[in-house]
Order: structure tokens, then C-alpha cells, then sequence
């Protein structure tokens, strides 16, 4: 699953069968079922054009996609959020994270050993809690983010509900970077051996990812200091 986990980032248009062979130069073979039920087991899918990106629960109701066009130019104008797997040395857990579009600046996380809705509504209620609600509120068509329970949050606050529609597989990117920058800086270069430990650890890196680490789509600003604005703002002010 590690192995999956990498080839995906990497290569993530990669399905079961090109998975399959990539497999073989980390020296590891397995069937294409077997990898089908593995990456069902993460939640983790191939992304192409297609009708469909994300299992929808039935009855659950999709609402439009609102960022078409949009020009993004403020914090808290948007708010985006996705899971991901995390290897652990025994088994492994799913990570939710709210980052706000604009300054990148992740918001709030959790951590589950379940895809259960609980733990990214816990996620969203602290976001507003300690920021104040967003305008929009972007997210795939994933169970989770389409439950009555999770949108009712947003509806509670008057927030604007997105979600990414048909053949929109691109809108998630900067989260994806998000994925990709706490997997390669942080995940895969430790072993955690329990949730207390990996919720340390990820919150650590976090703060770090906020608080330190230059982006440079950012004018290698930092993501605290675009949302919050920069020094020199705050001197005039």
C-alpha cells in the first residue's frame, strides 16, 4: 500500500494495470484485483476524464461548482478541503485538511483510522470556530462532503457550497500539492507507530508548513503571512 501510495502521487492518472507494472520496479508483484482492492481501501482513484471522479452516496445532494472563472484574491474567499491515505508502520490512517485557496494556508486537520464523516466535520467546525466561516466551500463529490450532516455546517454559517463537478478533476490541485509536500517532507520519512505519535508529528510539520516553509507561488512568502498580511502591512496599520 506504501508502494501504491508513492506510484499515485508520482503518477496519478496511473490505474490498476500501469500501477501493476510500476509495482514490479520497486520489486513487488501483485494482480490487478488485488491492487483494485487496495486502492479502494485507501480511497484513492486514478484521475483522468471521466463522468465520474468520486462515489457519491445516493440520495446526497450535489451542489454546482462555483470557482468557474473566479477570481480568488482575498483569504477566506475560499476554503477547499480533501482526504488522503498516510502510511503507518502498523496499518494506516486518512487525513482531512481545509486550506484556504488564496494564501494556501492550511486551516484545520484531523486524523481517522476511518473514512467516517465524523472526523471531517470536526475538522470544518474548528476552521470556523477559530477563523470565522469562508465564503465558498469547495470539495470533491465524496460521501463524506456531501452528507446532510457536513453540509448542514456549512448551511448553519450561510456559507456557499461548491463541489467539483464532472470532468473537474484539475480543481483539486493545490490541495494535491499540500499532499504532496507532507508526504515527502514529513510521512515517508518516519515510521509512526501509533495516532498520538502521527498526530504530533503532522501537527508539528504543519505549523511549520504555515508558519516557516517559503512557497513559490507565494513570492516565496510564507502561507501565515499572506493570510494574516504581510509585516510591513501591519506596521502601516
Amino acid at each position: 500500500m506504501l508502494a501504491i501510495d508513492k506510484i499515485h502521487l508520482e503518477l496519478p492518472f496511473y490505474g490498476k494495470r500501469k500501477i501493476q507494472l510500476e509495482l514490479r520496479t520497486y520489486g513487488l508483484s501483485a494482480s490487478c484485483s488485488r491492487i483494485r482492492r487496495l486502492m479502494r481501501k485507501m480511497g484513492l482513484e486514478a484521475i483522468y476524464r471521466k463522468p465520474r471522479t468520486s462515489i457519491v452516496q445516493p440520495g446526497n445532494h450535489i451542489y454546482p461548482y462555483l470557482l468557474k472563472d473566479l477570481r480568488i484574491d482575498r483569504p477566506n474567499q475560499v476554503w477547499a478541503t480533501d482526504i488522503t491515505y498516510l502510511p503507518m508502520t502498523k496499518g494506516f490512517s486518512y487525513l482531512v485538511a481545509i486550506i484556504d485557496l488564496y494564501s494556501r494556508r492550511v486551516m484545520s486537520w484531523q486524523l481517522s483510522n476511518t473514512m467516517d464523516v465524523s472526523f471531517c466535520k470536526e475538522a470544518l467546525e474548528e476552521a470556523i470556530e477559530r477563523y470565522g466561516p469562508p465564503e465558498i466551500f469547495n470539495s470533491d463529490q465524496g460521501s463524506q462532503f456531501t452528507s446532510n450532516s457536513f453540509t448542514g455546517i456549512l448551511k448553519s454559517h450561510s456559507i456557499k457550497i461548491s463541489m467539483d463537478g464532472k470532468r473537474r478533476w484539475i480543481d483539486n490541485v493545490f490541495i494535491e500539492r499540500l499532499w504532496r509536500s507532507i508526504k515527502y517532507e514529513e510521512v515517508y520519512l518516519k515510521a509512526y507507530q501509533t495516532m498520538k505519535e502521527a498526530r504530533n508529528s503532522i501537527n508539528l510539520y504543519f505549523m511549520f508548513y504555515n508558519q516557516k516553509r517559503f512557497h513559490q507561488n507565494l513570492d516565496y512568502l510564507t502561507p501565515d503571512v499572506v493570510y494574516f498580511g504581510k509585516p510591513e502591512d501591519k506596521l502601516a496599520a
